[in-house]
């Protein structure tokens, strides 16, 4: 008997039903370079062999990809062997019972403001900018009275993780999103969904009322299209 594609969404989350399996995962999607089986085993407080069991399952299940690199950066005699690193997988899970279908209705309504060729409508822009104010309001709130740029940044990376981004600090201090949560469609309908999404984050800056912080379209490959930078480090970045 075939299996349907509903079972073949189901199989990979019952991977993730065993709890060092799920936290194995969870650190290895954290890292953007990856992770190797010594620092997988050291993170979750477990042993290099059953970190690699699991490792091991979690690429044959197709949630996390490995390949091998030499860890010092090195190369040439005594670089030592390379290690086995382990990442996220470009596959993506999605799961619900019963089953929903919003990619293909943001997907009819993304059709629908592009077919014309006429510029999105203004009030696209505006509309994820006042979501994005409610969301910097919540962050604030979280953060607390008088706090400051890190206790608000560290607030609205707990919202915008919630919401499926993946913030981490960048070298600023500021947030690089991981993950765009608006995947596939970003990749068909760039120019709409990043603008749109850029908007949003605006409106998180607006709502966090952070000072010194900003949104910036800044693509790079296999993350979010926005990054939050310093505005002051950009201005002096850019006289010289």
């Amino acid at each position: 008997m075939e299996s349907t594609e509903l079972e073949e969404q189901i199989a990979p989350l019952a991977s993730l039903a065993d709890p060092t399996r799920r936290r194995l995962y969870l650190l290895a999607v954290a890292r953007p370079q990856g992770v190797g089986r010594d620092e997988a085993a050291t993170g979750v407080g477990i042993s290099r062999a059953l970190a690699a069991f699991h490792l091991d399952r979690l690429v044959a299940d197709g949630l996390l990809v490995a390949d091998y690199r030499r860890l010092s950066g090195r190369t040439g005699p005594g670089a030592g062997r390379p290690a086995k690193i382990y990442r996220r997988s470009a596959r993506e899970l999605s799961f619900s019972m019963p089953q929903r279908n919003y990619e293909l209705l943001a997907r009819l309504l993304v059709q629908a403001l592009t077919s014309t060729g006429e510029a999105p409508p203004e009030s696209l822009s505006r509309g994820a900018h006042d979501v994005g104010v409610s969301m910097g309001c919540e962050a604030r709130d979280r953060a607390g009275r008088r706090a400051g740029r890190d206790r608000l940044l560290d607030a609205a990376a707990t919202v915008l993780d919630d919401c499926g981004f993946e913030p981490r600090r960048g070298e600023d201090g500021c947030l690089v999103l991981g993950n765009c949560p608006f995947s596939p469609l970003s990749g068909q309908y760039n120019d709409l969904i990043c603008h749109t999404n850029l908007a949003l984050m605006q409106g998180v800056v607006s709502g966090l009322r952070a000072k010194g912080v900003e949104a910036v379209l800044e693509r790079e490959p296999d993350r979010c299209c926005v990054t939050f930078r310093r505005v002051q480090e950009r201005a002096a970045a850019g006289t010289q």
